[in-house]
C-alpha cells in the first residue's frame, strides 16, 4: 500500500516571534528541506500544508494545500487539508520543525498500524502526535470532530483506534526547533551531522 507524507507547515511560529518556522536557515537550507530531504525517500508523494508563504514552499516542488478550516486551527486542520489532497490510503504525517525525522518512520508506524486507524510515534511515555501514519478513510470522522469545534490532537485520537509505535532508540529524532535560540544552538549539535 503507497503511502503519502504531509509535511505540516501552516502554523504561525508564535513561540518563533511569529515567523514561518519551516522557512528559517539551518545549515544553508530552510529547515523544511531538512524534513523533506528525510521524508521523501520514504513516501510516494508530498503534500506540504502552509498558510502563508505559498510560492515559497511551492518552490520545494511539491504541492501546497492551506487549510480549509479558518484561523490557524492547528495541525488537525493541516491533516485535514492534507488527507484531502492525497492520492493514496495512507498518509504519514511530520512537522516543518522537525529536521532529524526518523529515516525508517514510515516503515516502523506501518508496521505496527495493523487494523488501526493511526499508529503514532511515542518516545518513553511522551507521544509524538505530529508524526503518525494515518488512513485516509478516518477523514469523515476528522471533519465531524473539527465542524464541532475540536482542535485538540488527543481528544481526537480518543475516539480512534490508535496504537503507539516506541522509538526510544531514535528519542532524538523527534526533537523540533521552536525558537530562534534553538534555530541557533542546533548548528552547533552533533546530531545534526548525523
Amino acid at each position: 500500500m503507497n503511502v503519502s507524507g504531509i509535511v505540516l507547515a501552516g502554523g504561525l511560529g508564535r513561540r518563533m516571534g511569529g515567523v514561518d518556522k519551516g522557512l528559517q536557515p539551518l545549515h544553508g537550507k530552510a529547515m523544511v528541506q531538512h524534513v523533506l530531504a528525510r521524508l521523501a525517500p520514504q513516501v510516494d508523494e508530498i503534500v506540504i500544508n502552509a498558510n502563508q508563504n505559498l510560492e515559497r514552499y511551492g518552490a520545494l516542488g511539491h504541492r501546497v494545500v492551506s487549510d480549509r478550516v479558518g484561523g490557524f486551527a492547528g495541525p488537525l486542520a493541516g491533516l485535514h487539508a492534507g488527507l484531502e489532497a492525497i492520492a493514496h490510503p495512507l498518509a504519514v504525517t511530520v512537522p516543518c520543525d522537525s529536521p532529524f525525522l526518523p529515516s525508517d518512520l514510515v516503515a516502523r508506524l506501518r508496521e505496527h498500524l495493523g487494523a488501526n486507524d493511526l499508529a503514532v510515534a511515542k518516545t518513553g511515555d511522551q507521544p509524538h502526535p505530529v508524526f503518525a501514519l494515518v488512513r485516509r478513510s478516518v477523514m469523515g470522522n476528522l471533519e465531524a470532530f473539527l465542524a464541532g469545534g475540536g482542535r485538540k490532537i488527543d481528544a481526537w485520537y480518543a475516539s480512534l483506534k490508535v496504537i503507539e509505535v516506541a522509538f526510544d532508540d531514535e528519542a532524538d529524532a523527534f526533537r523540533n526547533i521552536n525558537t530562534l535560540q534553538e534555530l541557533g544552538e542546533i548548528g552547533t549539535d552533533p546530531i545534526f551531522r548525523k
